[in-house]
């Protein structure tokens, strides 16, 4: 992990699909070109963020201009073996891209968006926190996987991004089951870290035309951050926007493990930054520079520093001053989307007081996996 890691930034204000089209390829250009990147006889399998069924200008989910512009490319370049899915978090990948015009690129494009079918046991005795995966049979089956994240805040991780895009590899309700196995923001980073590894995505481009930030993944607010970001490194790619939102990438669990584990670089002496634009002229930049251009210092995300020390261990063990899902009785719609999402066994939110009222929360209980803010389709659980 010596050589340094290359971040193409491609600067974009809107969602213009001949732009997108003509920006991707330049970025491809400065990562080597796509047939260094994958075979034309391989299998493909691209994964957007697929989180659940949302209109398109919440940045809930990848935006379909940047879909279906890369699909263009793909079937331009002559790959002919192409699918689209996810595991999402609430439907099915044809049910979250129904009518959002992700489903009619598709369509025009002749790739199948397919609903993974059947979870196959896989080990994986060299990870490092997961030594075990309950993988989709159709990912199993692609050669290449090519990750199409959104650019947004998390509750648990501070950012979604690249690396964690992949955990829509874990088939159906085992994602929920990963939430009760790796509870704390460190175990899940390193499983998702693990992950990547096993499945090893070729290329990662992450959509940050309109990102979300305050309450992500899912209750967040649209922000534009006019920009795409390319990358066949993660962990690069995601220290590069935690650099643009003015937040330290090593407070980012998924950065500081995934170049800790070796996935990545999170230091920017060695992310190599290049501006690309959609007449195919570049710039290397410092990342200083980047973030004076690109940076948003105002991005709504956790900046909150965690301390170690003898106190903050004992309110962890005693369960007090922990951030916890709180629900606005104003906004809650009562559709129980929240206690179906809540991978505790028991529950940790239930309608404990009749269905007329909002779920309550077991806090004893909670695991902080934040599920359930994730899955609430009208904003109404926050982290406090």
């Amino acid at each position: 992990m010596n050589k340094k890691s290359k971040v193409v930034v491609l600067p974009c204000e809107a969602y213009e699909e001949e732009k997108i089209y003509n920006l991707l390829k330049a970025g491809l250009k400065e990562l080597g070109g796509l047939e260094a990147l994958i075979g034309k006889e391989e299998k493909l399998l691209l994964k957007p963020n697929l989180l659940k069924k949302a209109e398109v200008e919440k940045a809930v989910i990848t935006h379909p201009v940047v879909v279906g512009a890369f699909a263009r490319i793909l079937r331009e370049k002559g790959y002919a073996n192409i699918v689209l899915a996810d595991s999402c978090g609430h439907g099915t990948t044809r049910q979250v891209i129904q009518g959002t015009g992700m489903d009619t690129y598709l369509e025009k494009y002749e790739i199948p968006a397919i609903d993974y079918t059947k979870g196959v046991h896989v080990d994986y005795p060299q990870g490092i926190q997961a030594r075990e995966f309950i993988l989709p049979k159709e990912l199993l089956e692609a050669d290449c996987v090519i990750s199409l994240s959104k650019m947004k805040t998390h509750a648990l991780e501070r950012i979604t991004g690249a690396v964690k895009n992949s955990y829509g590899f874990i088939y159906g309700k085992n994602k929920a089951i990963g939430h009760t196995k790796y509870p704390s923001a460190d175990s899940f980073a390193r499983m998702l870290i693990d992950l990547n590894q096993y499945v090893k995505p070729r290329l990662y481009i992450m959509d940050g035309i309109t990102a979300m930030e305050g309450n992500g993944p899912g209750s967040g607010d649209p922000i534009a951050m006019n920009v795409i970001l390319m990358s066949t490194d993660p962990v690069a790619l995601d220290s590069v926007f935690a650099r643009l939102v003015y937040l330290k990438p090593e407070m980012v669990p998924t950065n500081y493990h995934g170049e800790k584990m070796g996935l990545g670089h999170c230091r920017e002496e060695n992310i190599e930054l290049v501006v690309a634009d959609a007449m195919h002229s570049k710039q290397l930049v410092s990342m200083e520079n980047l973030v004076c251009r690109y940076g948003k210092p105002d991005f709504n995300v956790d900046r909150t520093q965690i301390r170690s020390n003898v106190w903050t261990k004992l309110a962890k063990a005693l369960n007090i001053f922990q951030k916890k899902p709180y629900i606005e009785p104003e906004k809650c719609i009562r559709c129980g989307i929240c206690v179906n999402s809540c991978p505790v066994p028991g529950k940790a939110v239930e309608f404990r007081k009749g269905k007329e009222n909002p779920p309550v929360y077991d806090y004893k209980k909670c695991i902080r996996c934040f599920c359930c803010q994730e899955m609430c389709p009208k904003k109404a659980i926050k982290v406090k």
